[in-house]
């Protein structure tokens, strides 16, 4: 691939999932590792995408009135990165992510963000759908325990390793944030045999 072709996707890393009403979550480093990422992307001179989660319900967490709505400041957009907002928990849907992705020329689209069973796992999905050369980085995103239907808890390690083996092979290759630097420094290839472990 070509290394002017991979777009960082970083999905809704706002303060509103900083709020106690979540619960528990897994991944307290996913930050990090995003900023890891954002900061090699940068250096690098390759695209970055913020996704940015917008609801218009006056008291959620997520309206644009609310400080849930901001970016959390660790992965703050600077000058000129791309901001999408969107309303539902695929990216693609209701926004211009395709067409940018292929006006640009991008095949390849390395995911990040919260939360993983929802908009990420969903991102994901449509992204491999797509035709994109999809990696979702294993522990640059989080999850949060969650009931099922019939009332039984799942914690949040339990829901994110879960939604990871969903997505593994069928829709995307599953990376730590260690190994896609190292695979995309050395140019980058398509290997399941040796880049799905996670």
């Amino acid at each position: 691939m070509k290394t002017d072709k991979r777009a960082l996707l970083i999905i809704d890393v706002q303060n509103a999932f900083l709020h106690e009403k979540w619960g528990k979550r897994n991944n307290e480093h996913a930050e990090d590792n995003i900023q890891q990422l954002l900061i090699r992307w940068r250096e690098k001179g390759w695209t970055v995408i913020h996704v940015q989660h917008t609801s218009d319900h006056p008291d959620s967490l997520f309206h644009p009135l609310s400080e849930g709505f901001a970016f959390k400041k660790i992965v703050e957009p600077i000058k000129d990165e791309l901001i999408i907002q969107k309303k539902v928990n695929s990216s693609f849907i209701g926004t211009n992510l395709e067409e940018l992705l292929k006006q640009k020329g991008i095949d390849t689209v390395v995911i990040t963000g919260l939360t993983t069973p929802h908009c990420v796992a969903t991102t994901t999905r449509m992204s491999g759908n797509l035709g994109f050369d999809t990696y979702l980085v294993s522990d640059a995103t989080a999850a949060f325990g969650l009931p099922d239907h019939n009332g039984t808890y799942y914690d949040a390690e339990t829901i994110h390793d879960t939604t990871l083996a969903t997505l593994h092979d069928e829709f995307a290759t599953i990376l730590t944030t260690e190994r896609i630097l190292s695979l995309f420094e050395k140019g980058g290839y398509h290997d399941k045999r040796v880049d799905s472990s996670y």
